[in-house]
């Protein structure tokens, strides 16, 4: 009989925790999903000793301190320092515990706004991050290196980092201090419907460009990615392959959810930066690509949204 791989995933109760939970293929394995109160992943020692004791075959590393723009321009510190404490547990721990096998996720922030697009996988550290998630960036490249760096001195180690575009999705959070583009448009306006307001506020100028994928597809390549480990490069970027402009996901929104009213500009708050598309290549090359359009997402997540409004509020 086939052992039954058992997956370690910290951050399971955040958006793409859940994703992988919910997912179909989650039932071919089996995971521990430790609460807070079992696994502080900011205290190395009771780290180190629940990986020691639990002996998962495979780590998901899906953890970490998360917010749009105005969370990580009002606490860069604890995003500096937290995720780096956090990704630094978990990794080391798994290396001295012996286990082979990590998915290690970061961000396309670690690419650098003045880099040439689509942004390849060996342009991280290739300039200056960033400002609006600058702290988050750095946290997120050195959990890369940190397994990269594992890989390279002992090649029975295969800690793959996976670099996601944008996500947005069921389980996201709504909250518009902490909520990234797209859960927080599908907040704003279902807002405006709510109490019959004509115009939305859009920070910045609205042309900058994003490219966003929907946590289902990003869980299912999570999945390929756990049959396909010796396929994978060490750093792989996952993505649509293409991206809009910020206005256009506030049209895209409104359209789905029929809302009549109008958008205003607040140049006074920041756009962020100018494009962070992906070159999917070695995604391609892989053979696998997501399955969602944009609008199929977007009415997903809306609805998602209105079954979980005094929550989500």
């Amino acid at each position: 009989m086939k052992k039954i791989a058992k997956i370690l995933l910290t951050g399971s109760t955040g958006m793409v925790g859940r994703c992988i939970l919910f997912n179909k293929k989650s039932s071919n394995f089996k995971f521990l999903t430790p609460s807070r109160k079992k696994l502080n992943l900011l205290n190395y020692s009771n780290v180190y000793n629940y990986i020691k004791k639990n002996k998962p075959d495979i780590i998901i590393h899906a953890a970490g301190i998360v917010g749009g723009i105005h969370k990580n321009l009002k606490e860069p510190k604890k995003f500096l320092v937290e995720n780096i404490e956090i990704g630094k547990n978990v990794i080391l721990s798994a290396h001295l515990n012996k286990v082979k096998k990590m998915i290690n996720l970061s961000s396309s922030c670690v690419y650098s706004p003045h880099s040439k697009g689509p942004l390849k996988e060996n342009q991280i550290l290739e300039g200056k991050f960033e400002s609006s998630n600058e702290a988050y960036a750095y946290a997120k490249v050195f959990n890369t290196l940190l397994c990269n760096y594992i890989n390279k001195e002992n090649n029975k180690y295969n800690y793959k980092t996976l670099i996601p575009c944008n996500l947005f999705g069921e389980y996201d959070s709504f909250d518009p201090k902490k909520s990234h583009l797209v859960a927080s448009i599908i907040f704003k306006i279902n807002q405006a419907i709510k109490t019959k307001k004509k115009s939305v506020e859009i920070w910045g100028n609205g042309l900058s460009r994003r490219e966003f994928m929907f946590t289902r597809d990003f869980s299912d390549f999570i999945f390929f990615s756990i049959k396909n480990f010796h396929k994978l490069p060490d750093n792989i970027n996952v993505g649509m392959g293409y991206d809009f402009r910020i206005i256009d996901y506030y049209k895209k929104v409104k359209k789905v959810l029929n809302w009549e009213g109008n958008f205003t500009y607040n140049k006074n708050k920041p756009s962020g930066q100018k494009r962070k598309l992906l070159n999917i290549k070695n995604q391609k090359t892989l053979g696998w690509m997501p399955k969602y359009s944009l609008e199929k997402s977007i009415k997903i997540t809306n609805e998602y949204y209105l079954k979980n409004e005094k929550s989500n509020n």
